[in-house]
């Protein structure tokens, strides 16, 4: 099982602080990063051979690869991701390589406890489904990537539906199976094709439309997607209540 971290995005909102740095390395306490929290994570999940797609302001995540290495005992491959302006549909399929075997998919900008990684971990299916780590418990929002459930797994994953009719948000975090990675690959190319400016949850979404998609509930847990300032200030809060300093 590796590990497939999302970091090739601009970061937009998140100017002037991306406007040459990855959001993924914003810091959260000292010379911890969002992404260190990230590679802790699949670490001490026992996922270490890890990639890391990267675009925008590559060369700052090229030239972290040695700390993080050493830090978090893990081995880091760099995918290149040559169109960063594009969504994350097509920066997942530059990682295709590297799900083929199975992996747990972290988006780059996903502060969350290794709890998590675990329970995707735990929560192997026969047949096998992609799984999505979904938040149950939290109040939810126009902007949450709403996942709609049914008998046979999820029906939709879109921000777009009502909340009412939801029954939770998808973090950010999933475990792709290998037996599912063609599927995938397949659903990606037809997705970013489609439309530049699609979200790989796009292409998830074709895979939920066979039955392919199923959720794993991450309990009360606290963890926050990084978008803007005030996800970068509560992204603090979030790591010093996992005990980091």
């Amino acid at each position: 099982m590796r590990g497939v971290i999302l970091a090739a995005g601009q970061g937009q909102r998140l100017r002037p602080d991306t406007d040459e740095l990855p959001k993924t390395l914003l810091p959260l306490s000292g010379t911890t990063t969002i992404l260190d929290t990230i590679v802790a994570g699949l670490a001490a999940a026992g996922v270490t051979d890890l990639a890391v797609t990267v675009g925008h302001a590559a060369d700052r995540i090229r030239d972290r690869r040695p700390h993080l290495e050493s830090r978090h005992g893990v081995d880091i491959t760099i995918v290149d991701n040559d169109r960063p302006d594009w969504n994350n549909a097509y920066s997942l399929w530059t990682a295709r390589d590297h799900y083929r075997d199975g992996a747990i998919l972290v988006n780059g900008d996903t502060v969350h406890p290794h709890s998590v990684e675990q329970a995707l971990l735990s929560a192997a299916n026969d047949p096998p489904r992609l799984l999505l780590a979904l938040d149950d418990h939290k109040r939810l929002t126009d902007e949450a990537m709403k996942v709609r459930a049914g008998a046979s797994g999820v029906e939709l994953i879109h921000k777009r539906q009502p909340i009412e009719t939801a029954a939770g948000e998808y973090i950010g975090v999933s475990l792709i199976p290998a037996a599912l990675a063609d599927d995938l690959t397949k659903a990606l190319e037809t997705t970013y094709t489609r439309d530049r400016g699609l979200y790989y949850e796009d292409a998830y979404q074709l895979l939920a439309e066979r039955g392919q998609i199923g959720t794993v509930s991450i309990g009360e847990t606290d963890w926050t997607e990084v978008d803007d300032h005030a996800d970068w200030n509560a992204a603090k809060t979030v790591y010093a209540a996992m005990g980091g300093r």
